[in-house]
Formats: C-alpha cells, structure tokens, sequence
C-alpha cells in the first residue's frame, strides 16, 4: 500500500536507531531541564543541578550521557568544563517535544496546533 505513494520514504535503520537513542536519553526529566538549560546558554554542572534541582555528580552523569549521544557539547576552561547544547537540531527537538506536552496537557486538539503555534510566537 504505501510503496504506491511516489514521495513515500522510510528511515534507514541507522536513522531509526540514532533516533530511538536520543529519545531513551530524553526520557528523564533531570536531562530535559539540563538540556533545556544549556539551549538558554553555555553552563558548568554547579549551575545546571541548581536549575534542575539535582545534585552536581547526578548532573555530571547525565551531561556525560547526553555527551556521548552528541546532544551537548564541553569546552573546558582550566579545571572547569562548560556545557552547551551541540547545535539547533537539539533545539528544535525539545521544543517540539514541549510544545506537544504543553498541548497535551491543556487538552487543545491537534487541528488547532498550526494556529496556536501562530499565536504562541506572537506573544
């Protein structure tokens, strides 16, 4: 049936793989408030548990983690290390993924997605 559609197109499975991975890292929300942090800017691991309200050594093995995956990135600066998110991919990811949770949780129908996006932008 969809091998019919001329523009159908599925994943290699590299593609699935990669992606399902940085899903599972994204599934704690420890690491979505550290990742969204490090979108607002570059971090050390001090600052990152006071905003998620962790310890710095649970921060640090989650930085580790969303390092290994490439969904941030350290630059070190004498005995520090200072986080960033690894690029607007990762931006656009969260983001996406916050704003279906928000959707979620107001109840707003998916047919109102388009104009509420419109809307939240104005704001």
């Amino acid at each position: 049936m969809h091998t019919a559609l001329s523009d159908f197109d599925m994943p290699n499975d590299e593609q699935v793989h990669l992606a399902a991975e940085s899903f599972r890292l994204l599934a704690d929300p420890t690491r979505i408030k550290v990742l969204w942090a490090l979108l607002q800017g570059e971090s050390s691991v001090a600052c990152l548990a006071d905003l998620a309200g962790a310890a710095p050594t649970a921060v640090s093995q989650h930085l580790a983690k969303l390092r290994l995956a490439g969904l941030v990135k350290g630059r070190r600066e004498g005995t520090f290390v200072y986080y960033s998110a690894a690029n607007d991919h990762v931006k656009s990811l969260l983001a996406q993924a916050l704003f279906h949770a928000d959707h979620v949780d107001r109840g707003i129908p998916p047919a109102d997605d388009a104009e509420q996006e419109v809307a939240h932008h104005r704001q």
